[in-house]
């Protein structure tokens, strides 16, 4: 087998062929399927066989020309706009390969329990993970990020049942825009001719802006007795998994109170305690960022816009401790201009940006209210947790997973490397120290969900392999930063050639004698070697974070972003929307 490094750097030598593919290299039917739909196109015929179809898309009926009208103008783009040979990290028959590749919808599937047994605590749960999975072959460019959100679920037996396997099934978030999203891939003048036509689109009633865009490809979560399916640029997403089959029954979009109408971070964070929601939109146009909080019911407390952002960044992630909001702003920004005029990205590293940290009260009446203290070269795409310390709480620690060589994040992913730091910022004298808690590449960090927001000792964490791929799980003992020392202190790899996903952390129980790494890490591993997945149960206690239980499951999960587990009280609490039966 290839090695990653030397197929990397094969595929980025000079002189490399990635030539424009011929016809005979697309799947079969490719182009016989793409004409025959827009000519006798309808919205039944575009929707895959998916979801309930529920989605609040306009009525096309009347309308067959401006449709037509868009895919041809579409196809001219890619045909005069794009750039061949497509730059790797951009190129389909480079991106969409091995477990990247997509699958199809797969209806709920027995799995057979492998080795040990489900834990008490998971039994009648599901494990639900988010990721990109194109529902067409794309012609032109398609970043790894890009693509449509695909759900595969896992749902776990339940106790006192005859129902003994678990159920594994795979379904497309059905949105309002089922496209292709090229988010990452725009770059160049092809990048605005594509904002050109999604904004004809929208007049010609394609698509509805107010209805979001998006493809729900990176997150998912659980409040407000709804399973939310989130995604960078788009509305919040609900999905009804259904705790009898495990079906993924339907998606509609939640606005959130009719706030979130903008792209937003995909990581809400929600008050173990007082069950508050909090959440962010970040935005191309100002305010840049926008923070909010909610009640555990769903009503909006807080609408704050932060003024002192002063230009359009990504904020993938942010914080929320019992006084404070944290906001880190990284040097990953987004650039229409250059995509127009210097033939970049839509999205970059700005490298003469310095990074900073801002901290704001956690119910301000202003963002105004809001200190920034700059942190350089910290990029933390991903919060693990944060706290107050000291008697007044006057020094706030955030925990996130740094990256290095940001950038090279969309073009050359490979060559960025991720490190869990600890950031520690005296409110007072503004003074700012930083730790780093291990010399190994780590991502994807979180802890246990009932420490959200107070300090915690453990985190867990993806070991990156070769990037974008996760090796295994590491385990941290904080507390050994104040020694100076690596906090790493158990770390589990699945073998050559296999590969995991992020590592979800569930707790045992409720009990107050549980200690904090009382539960079990869950993830899907996949063994490029077989071309098999499974899901698999590690007790985060042991000395080995030894796995405890397997599911086989009926074919591979492609590899994808972030996951949730909803315990089978939760499933049971859902909301069943009105028109999703």
């Amino acid at each position: 087998m290839e090695s990653c490094s030397s197929a990397l750097s094969r595929a980025f030598l000079p002189g490399a062929s990635h030539r424009r593919r011929s016809p005979a290299a697309l799947p079969r039917g490719f182009y016989r399927n793409r004409f025959s739909s827009l000519l006798s196109f309808t919205e039944e015929s575009y929707a895959p066989p998916a979801l309930s179809d529920v989605a609040s898309t306009k009525e096309t009926k009347g309308r067959p020309w401006s449709w037509f009208l868009c895919d041809i103008l579409g196809d001219a783009v890619d045909n005069h706009f794009t750039r061949f040979p497509l730059h790797p990290s951009v190129d389909p028959a480079l991106v969409l390969v091995g477990n990247f590749a997509p699958v199809d919808e797969l209806p709920p599937t027995p799995c057979r329990i492998v080795k040990g047994s489900i834990p008490g605590c998971l039994r009648g749960g599901a494990y639900i993970r988010n990721g990109p999975n194109p529902r067409q072959y794309p012609f032109g460019p398609y970043h790894l990020f890009d693509g449509d959100g695909m759900l595969h679920s896992l749902l776990l037996p339940r106790n006192g049942t005859d129902r003994s396997h678990a159920v594994l099934c795979s379904r497309y978030c059905r949105t309002s825009a089922p496209v292709i999203s090229k988010t990452f891939g725009l770059r160049g003048l092809g990048g605005v001719a594509r904002v050109v036509i999604a904004l004809i689109k929208i007049l010609a009633g394609q698509m509805d802006p107010i209805e979001g865009m998006g493809p729900a490809n990176t997150s998912v979560s659980f409040f407000w007795d709804n399973i939310f399916v989130l995604g960078e640029t788009d509305q919040p997403f609900t999905v009804y998994l259904s705790p009898e089959d495990g079906d993924l029954l339907s998606t509609e979009r939640r606005d959130l109170g009719g706030k979130l109408v903008k792209g937003g971070s995909v990581h809400h964070k929600q008050d173990p305690v007082t069950g508050e929601l909090f959440a962010v939109n970040y935005s191309l146009v100002p305010p840049f960022l926008t923070y909010y909080c909610f009640d555990s019911s769903g009503n909006e407390k807080l609408e704050v816009p932060i003024a002192s952002v002063l230009q359009p960044s990504i904020f993938h992630d942010f914080a929320v401790t019992k006084h404070y909001a944290i906001f880190p702003e990284t040097q990953l920004v987004m650039d229409p201009l250059g995509m127009a005029f210097c033939d970049g990205s839509f999205i970059r590293c700005d490298t003469r940006k310095t990074s900073r940290v801002g901290v704001l009260s956690r119910y301000a009446a202003s963002g105004s209210e809001i200190t920034w203290f700059d942190v350089p070269g910290f990029n933390p795409l991903h919060i693990c947790n944060a706290w107050e310390e000291g008697d007044d709480g006057g020094v706030v620690v955030l925990v996130g997973s740094s990256s290095v060589n940001l950038q090279h994040f969309v073009e050359r992913m490979e060559l960025v490397d991720g490190h869990i730091e600890m950031v520690r910022i005296d409110l007072k004298t503004s003074i700012v120290s930083r730790t780093l808690l291990s010399v190994m590449s780590l991502g994807f960090g979180g802890v246990n969900p009932t420490y959200q927001g107070r300090k915690s000792r453990y985190a867990y964490a993806a070991i990156a392999g070769c990037t974008p791929k996760i090796r295994g799980v590491a385990k941290l003992d904080l507390e050994l930063a104040a020694q100076k020392r690596d906090c790493v202190v158990v770390r589990r790899e699945f073998g050559p050639g296999c590969y995991c996903g992020e590592p979800f952390f569930v707790p045992k129980g409720e009990g107050k004698d549980l200690d904090e790494d009382d539960g079990y890490l869950l993830t899907f591993v996949h063994d490029e070697n077989e071309e098999k997945s499974k899901f698999v149960v590690m007790d985060a206690k042991s000395t080995e974070l030894e796995v405890i239980a397997e599911v086989e499951l009926p074919r591979r999960v492609p590899y994808g972003f972030h996951g949730v587990f909803v315990s089978q009280s939760d499933l049971k609490r859902q909301r069943r929307h009105k028109g999703l039966d």
